[in-house]
């Protein structure tokens, strides 16, 4: 079963380079995305095969000699080598396409990587102003709705929205989660950026899932875990720049110095954070006294998705005073104006917000506040204050 994607219309409408780079998580969907969108017309190669990778990286003219294009790429940052031929090929084209007045540009080269920080390294000298990027993660609850009608957000966000797990329901959700984080992590992030402390690597891991929703403590962290909190900072960067966590800024305004300047620290998928916390139930885990920052993380993880499926330029911040007034979420859009959003778990029903006074004055065109809760339906809940169910947060954002 192929689940749509929201990312999906802008990869297909996409024509002006010969080169897509679609990045990403493993398993999130990527090489099946680009399948669905190549309709057959792309040879499949996957350089998780040895030998695939072996002669990409030996002999990448004869690579492509064999598999010429048009050609989808899996895993590409296995083999930098096929940067630089790809660039002479991508030359060589547009050379042709200038001397013989051909028409528009089509994508012949269509690449994923779920290593970031190879890709990274291997791309910026070979391909700059040759490709496109694109950044996708697991499914959000806006295509998962639209596709399990059905689906309990409940059921979200405890397994997260790998789409295996969706396609594949036989599939035991903490043995999956369980190989991911110790297949994925091992494979990509420890090797790649050189982590010698394996153990302590895992420690930190496991400890910053348990702090999902909050402001970010990094001594805390680092004396909880027992490692330098240098090298704490640094593996956090390798989480933020592999897609898995997300740092969340506060808002800063000149005009209030009486707003904290600490980010908050989310996953950008729950599953992986509820494993890490142990949960082996989603039931239990409504109860808990996690269950509030797990949920505000899934509001996140939405509107970070959201943003990078529909290639929208806001920019997202906390917000908070000293005096502890805060609210969970402002989003900037392209004309400056400003959404308010603050992450209710609400399983019964939510109450009214009032806007903050701090806020208010920080902000005097905004007028109501949105309250994003677990169920329920969108509700005036008063003059200042909007309820969105978090299935509609898309839709929302995006009207």
């Amino acid at each position: 079963m192929y689940i749509k994607r929201d990312i999906g219309e802008r990869l297909r409408q996409e024509r002006g380079s010969y080169i897509q780079i679609l990045i990403g998580p493993r398993q999130c969907g990527k090489s099946t995305e680009f399948a669905v969108l190549g309709k057959g017309r792309f040879r499949e190669i996957s350089l998780d095969d040895l030998q695939m990778r072996i002669l990409a990286e030996r002999d990448p003219a004869l690579f492509f000699e064999q598999f010429p294009p048009p050609i989808l790429v899996d895993e590409v940052q296995y083999a930098p080598n096929l940067f630089p031929q790809m660039k002479l090929m991508v030359d060589q084209l547009k050379k042709e396409r200038i001397l013989h007045n051909k028409g528009k540009v089509e994508v012949l080269f269509r690449l994923t990587g779920s290593n970031h920080i190879l890709l990274k390294e291997h791309v910026k000298e070979s391909l700059v102003g040759r490709a496109s990027y694109f950044f996708m993660n697991t499914l959000s609850v806006h295509e998962l709705i639209r596709a399990f009608p059905e689906l309990k957000i409940a059921q979200i966000l405890y397994q997260g929205g790998w789409p295996e797990l969706y396609v594949n329901p036989e599939l035991k959700v903490v043995q999956y989660l369980n190989d991911y984080i110790l297949n994925y992590i091992e494979k990509d992030i420890v090797v790649s950026a050189n982590i010698i402390r394996k153990k302590e690597f895992h420690t930190v891991l496991g400890m910053l899932a348990a702090r999902t929703g909050n402001l970010l403590n990094h001594s805390a962290l680092a004396k909880d875990s027992g490692v330098k909190s240098v090298t704490v900072n640094e593996w956090l960067s390798i989480l933020e720049r592999t897609q898995l966590l997300y740092l969340l800024p506060p808002f800063e305004s000149n005009l209030n110095k009486r707003l904290t300047k600490t980010p908050k620290l989310y996953f950008l998928d729950t599953g992986l954070a509820v494993r890490l916390q142990g949960w082996l139930d989603p039931q239990p885990l409504l109860q808990s006294p996690q269950a509030g920052a797990l949920f505000e993380t899934l509001v996140l993880a939405e509107i970070v998705k959201c943003i990078q499926n529909f290639a929208k330029s806001w920019r997202v911040y906390h917000w908070r005073t000293k005096e502890g007034e805060e609210v969970d979420f402002l989003i900037e859009n392209e004309k400056g104006e400003i959404i308010a959003l603050d992450a209710k778990l609400g399983i019964m029903g939510v109450d009214p917000l009032p806007i903050p006074p701090a806020l208010k004055k920080t902000f005097p065109k905004l007028k109501q506040i949105i309250v994003v809760s677990y169920g329920g339906q969108r509700l005036q809940l008063s003059k200042e204050c909007l309820q969105i169910p978090i299935n509609e947060l898309t839709r929302f954002l995006l009207s």
